[in-house]
């Protein structure tokens, strides 16, 4: 079923839903289902799976080192096809334009349309590790709006070099992103509403926002959005502070101020398992706003882990 579709079945009761890491290579499928596993009881009706950049690695061969790409965290189709399978939710494989050609998403849209995948999230990616600045792959989409019309194209049965004739074409529910703070590189939050605004009139059926700490800042966000017309739905994306070096990281990162309150109480604790359950009791908060706000979903980020996240969802679902 689409993200639309089970929100609109849900008929304004707020959802749950995550997003998972898919594994680095050599590392066993099972860790993923171990950190689902909890997380069930809440009835998630779609489970995202991340999508890795290609990186660079230096392979020491005879004492020369040689520069490959590789991808560290491959497989997110297959997982997405594994937790269809094994928990019966719908998945949200990312599709990103770095590091793909736009013959390589074709190929990766296909496979999820014989998976019976219907949903897919449309980014535009970051920059790679080495690179200060996101370079589109050459052959690939420079703008997620591009990635979007791709994608809304194949639902047409439009495929790069030919257009088919059929009653079985793709029927893709696309999902993009929102910045309530505005993305790092947009020069203005009015510019980045802009570009949100064409990934919609491009196809786009609903946004998931990035991380944010203070639901004012949500609230302000979806309000300046319906002012320029877009009204697909708007999930809140929330991602519990687990570390202290969190207030250094995620605003350096994701370029997000945190609330003085949440960093006072972040400094005021001795070890990371006092942070971990400020976090968790923050985002309860956060969470229980936004419930009564009457958001479509709570959608959040596991980063690999599920305890904090079965501790939030125990107060809400």
């Amino acid at each position: 079923m689409k993200v639309t579709e089970h929100i609109k079945k849900a008929a304004g009761k707020t959802l749950f839903s995550f997003e998972i890491i898919p594994p680095v290579k050599g590392r066993s499928i099972q860790e993923l289902y171990d950190n689902i596993d909890p997380l069930m009881e809440f009835k998630p009706p779609f489970i995202d799976v991340t999508t890795s950049r290609e990186e660079y690695v230096y392979i020491d061969r005879n004492g020369l080192l040689d520069k490959k790409l590789t991808r560290m965290r491959p497989g997110t189709v297959g997982i997405c096809a594994s937790i269809q399978h094994k928990y019966g939710v719908d998945t949200v494989p990312h599709v990103l334009c770095g590091g793909f050609t736009k013959e390589e998403t074709e190929y990766v849209l296909v496979d999820c349309q014989y998976l019976g995948i219907q949903n897919v999230m449309a980014l535009r990616g970051d920059a790679r590790k080495e690179e200060q600045y996101f370079n589109p792959t050459k052959g690939g989409h420079a703008y997620a709006s591009e990635l979007v019309k791709q994608i809304y194209a194949l639902n047409q049965g439009n495929y790069l070099h030919d257009k088919v004739e059929t009653v079985h074409s793709a029927d893709f529910c696309i999902g993009v992103a929102g910045y309530p703070e505005k993305h790092l590189e947009a020069p203005s939050l009015i510019t980045d509403l802009k570009r949100l605004q064409e990934k919609v009139e491009a196809g786009a059926d609903y946004v998931v926002t990035q991380m944010f700490f203070d639901n004012q800042k949500f609230f302000e966000f979806v309000e300046a959005a319906k002012k320029m017309g877009i009204n697909v739905p708007i999930i809140p994306g929330i991602k519990p502070i687990a570390v202290k070096r969190h207030l250094q990281l995620l605003p350096q990162v994701f370029k997000i101020d945190l609330p003085q309150d949440l960093i006072d109480a972040v400094e005021g604790c001795s070890t990371n398992a006092d942070v971990r359950q400020v976090g968790i009791e923050w985002a309860i908060q956060q969470s229980k706003e936004l419930k009564a706000a009457g958001v479509p979903v709570l959608h959040y980020y596991s980063m690999g882990k599920s305890d904090n996240i079965e501790a939030i969802a125990k107060e809400l679902f």
